[in-house]
């Protein structure tokens, strides 16, 4: 079948492998000094490798390759729950909020829809979910969208990334939003979303702080930290 799938510039190709770190499903390695697609059906074709690269040598393309297995890729980067884990009870699972106030969410939240100019988010702080985050942990108003303004966005299914960065950097230069909180899953898709918000903060010219929270797909808190 075609798809879209990286391409790698041998002349300009030096072997460093930092687009090996950069492919969060796994689909490049190094091989005999150069960086090569080991695993066509590991590459999802969002590019968050291109960036990586600081020859320019990685590019997009269309042909016929394997279809993306998203299945083998998170059998592959997601550690499994060890069986003593899996049969006790989840930590995050489910109980009744007592006394917490329904809180209000201005409207509307997807990226696509948002108005990146809206005198809302003048000096507010931003946080930029990966769609799938919501619905994982029952902390997500209390603990991560507290005192923040809320922006929804796929990099996987979602449609034209360049119009997500313009919007952004628009947010981030113009409008003066004040930090950006990404959350997004362990799962290699959701990587897109921070590549995204990189390329539109260097847009907007704007250096603001920018947070990476990471949730385990149990909803669990993995990881937390500050982006240069």
């Amino acid at each position: 079948m075609k798809k879209t799938i990286v391409k790698i510039d041998d002349k300009r190709c030096n072997g460093c492998g930092i687009c090996v770190t950069g492919c969060h499903e796994g689909a490049l390695q190094v091989v005999d000094g150069k960086a090569v697609i080991v695993r066509e059906d590991y590459c999802d074709g969002l590019g968050a490798c291109i960036p990586e690269c600081p020859q320019g040598a990685i590019s997009l393309e269309e042909r016929e390759a394997e279809p993306f297995d998203e299945i083998a890729v998170l059998e592959r980067t997601v550690q499994p729950v060890p069986d003593h884990e899996s049969k006790a009870p989840c930590k995050n699972e489910w109980q009744p909020l007592q006394g917490l106030a329904p809180r209000h969410v201005q409207f509307p939240v997807q990226l696509h829809l948002i108005n990146p100019r809206n005198s809302i988010f003048k000096g507010a702080d931003v946080l930029l979910a990966a769609d799938c985050t919501a619905f994982t942990t029952q902390d997500f108003h209390t603990r991560y969208l507290k005192n923040k303004l809320l922006v929804i966005a796929c990099p996987k299914l979602d449609t034209n990334r360049d119009a997500y960065i313009d919007k952004l950097a628009e947010m981030i230069g113009n409008t003066g939003i004040e930090t950006l909180t990404v959350l997004i899953m362990e799962v290699p898709c959701c990587g897109g979303l921070l590549e995204i918000v990189k390329k539109a903060r260097e847009k907007s010219g704007r250096y603001i702080p920018v947070k990476r929270i990471v949730l385990t797909v149990r909803g669990d808190l993995k990881s937390e930290e500050w982006i240069k």
